[in-house]
C-alpha cells in the first residue's frame, strides 16, 4: 500500500495540550494543590487577590498546561472544529498563556521591587504622575477595561521617595487581575500610601468597559470614572482642586 493511502486512513489527531506539569506525582490537577495550599492557611482567593506567595517555582507553566486543556474543552463545548479550522488550532494554549502570564499576571507573581529613596531635599509640594496606561478585566465577565490613571502625591520630609517608573509597575502589577474598578483604585491608594508614607495621596481613573461596549447594553460611549482621596487631598479643598485641575484627561 502506497504512504499516501496509509496517511489517508490515519485520522486526523485532535490539537495537543501539553498534562504532564499540569498534575503533580498523585495526579492531582495543579490548581487544586494550590487552592489547598492557601485554603490550609486561611487566605482568601479571591479573582482580584495575589496569590503568589502559595506558588512554587516552576508551577506557573504547569498552570498553563492545566488551563490549555481545560480551555479547549471549552471550545469543544462551544462547537468549534478545532481539528480542521487552523485559525483554532493551538488558540486554547494562547489563551491560557495570555491570561496566566500576561492580563491576569498580577495574580501570580510577586509584588514589583521598589527602590526606596530618602526625601533629602524635604520635598513637600504636589507630585501628579499620569496618565498611566491601564489594561485590565472585569471579573464579572472577563472583558477588557481599557483606561488610564493619574497619581497625586504630597509628600512630607519624612516620606519616601520612589522612581516614576515604579509608579507605573505597580499600576501595572495591581491592574493585570480580573476585578471591578471601584475596588481596583483603591488597593492602588492603599499600596502607595503604606509604600511611601505621604501626606497625602489621590488617585483617579479613566475607563472603557468592554462588558458595556461590546455586549449587554453595547454603549460605547460611557466611561467609568472614580477617584480615591486621602490624608491632605481629602481634606484640603484647595490641594484637591489644584490636582484635579492640573490633570489632563482629554
Amino acid at each position: 500500500m502506497s504512504a499516501k493511502k496509509i496517511a489517508s486512513k490515519i485520522p486526523a489527531s485532535k490539537p495537543t495540550v501539553k498534562s504532564s506539569r499540569a498534575k503533580d506525582e498523585s495526579g492531582t490537577p495543579l490548581s487544586v494543590v494550590i487552592r489547598r495550599r492557601i485554603e490550609a492557611q486561611k487566605a482568601r482567593f479571591h479573582a482580584n487577590d495575589n496569590i503568589s506567595a502559595f506558588i512554587k517555582p516552576g508551577e506557573l507553566e504547569g498552570l498553563v498546561d492545566e488551563v490549555a486543556e481545560k480551555m479547549q474543552a471549552v471550545l469543544e463545548s462551544l462547537v468549534i472544529d478545532t481539528k480542521n479550522d487552523h485559525n483554532t488550532q493551538n488558540t486554547s494554549r494562547r489563551v491560557a498563556k495570555m491570561y496566566v502570564q500576561e492580563v491576569f499576571n498580577g495574580r501570580y507573581v510577586d509584588q514589583p521591587a521598589l527602590t526606596k529613596f530618602p526625601n533629602v531635599s524635604r520635598l513637600n509640594e504636589l507630585m501628579i504622575i499620569g496618565p498611566i496606561t491601564v489594561r485590565s478585566a472585569c471579573s464579572h465577565h472577563l472583558c477588557p477595561i481599557m483606561g488610564r490613571i493619574w497619581i497625586g502625591v504630597l509628600p512630607s520630609e519624612e516620606s519616601a521617595l520612589i522612581g516614576l517608573s515604579k509608579y507605573s509597575r505597580l499600576t501595572e502589577w495591581v491592574m493585570c487581575r480580573p476585578q471591578i474598578q471601584e475596588e481596583a483604585v483603591v488597593e492602588l491608594a492603599d499600596m502607595l500610601e503604606k509604600k511611601i508614607r505621604p501626606i497625602g495621596v489621590a488617585v483617579v481613573m479613566d475607563a472603557d468597559h468592554f462588558c458595556m461596549q461590546w455586549r449587554g447594553v453595547k454603549d460605547r460611549d460611557s466611561k467609568m470614572i472614580n477617584s480615591v482621596m486621602r490624608g491632605a487631598f481629602l481634606k484640603d479643598f484647595n490641594l484637591r482642586r489644584e490636582f484635579l485641575a492640573l490633570i489632563d484627561r482629554k
